[in-house]
């Protein structure tokens, strides 16, 4: 619940190598935005700490080695990248490593990119929505993934759409939910078929 005086606000958290999730998250603050306050940041330049309207807290990254990337495939991406890298600094585990969680109660939820290609297990989502639940974040919908034909993209047709659609539903939810009342549901496990991206 929005404290007196305060304008609710929605954050965005994302990491991106070949520019593919910094779309997704743009795409999703685009939805957030169309019912609240909302700022999307790359994790190299995200605040450390929630500003006190701050109550949707919505984070997401590329699948890397069955999970959230480390600084070793990061540099594997970088090499790959070149000149199109977006985030050149720490990653998304590195970022919620060090993130100053708040004493006042945070909804959330959690995305990320992988490759469309079956049978490859492990998302990043999933391991960014538990480390958010264990922080204390309620979840608001279920993780979500994202779709790209290839390690560097493009996306599939059609993701922006869906992820635009996916921030108004997170938006739509929290706006509806009964004063005060947290969300109790546990993040869904998505299905594992992701592959290291974007």
């Amino acid at each position: 619940m929005t404290r007196k005086g305060t304008t609710m606000q929605a954050l965005v958290v994302y990491e991106s190598m070949f520019g593919n999730t910094e779309q997704i998250a743009r795409a999703v603050g685009a939805g957030l935005a169309t019912k609240l306050g909302t700022e999307v940041h790359e994790v190299g330049v995200a605040p450390r700490v929630l500003g006190e309207s701050t109550e949707l807290l919505i984070v997401g990254g590329p699948t890397h080695a069955f999970g959230m990337s480390r600084e070793g495939t990061r540099e594997t991406a970088a090499r790959q990248a070149g000149d199109r890298l977006v985030s050149q600094g720490v990653g998304v585990r590195e970022w919620l490593d060090a993130f100053q969680f708040p004493r006042w109660c945070v909804a959330g939820a959690a995305f990320d990119t992988r490759i469309d290609r079956p049978r490859i297990p492990g998302a990043a989502a999933r391991v960014i929505a538990r480390r958010l639940r264990r922080a204390g974040v309620s979840p608001v919908l279920s993780t979500e993934s994202f779709y790209v034909s290839a390690t560097d993209g493009p996306l599939l047709d059609g993701e922006l759409e869906r992820a635009r659609h996916w921030g108004e539903a997170i938006a739509s939810a929290w706006v509806r939910r009964p004063l005060g009342q947290a969300f109790g549901a546990v993040f869904d496990s998505v299905k594992a078929e992701p592959s290291p991206v974007s």
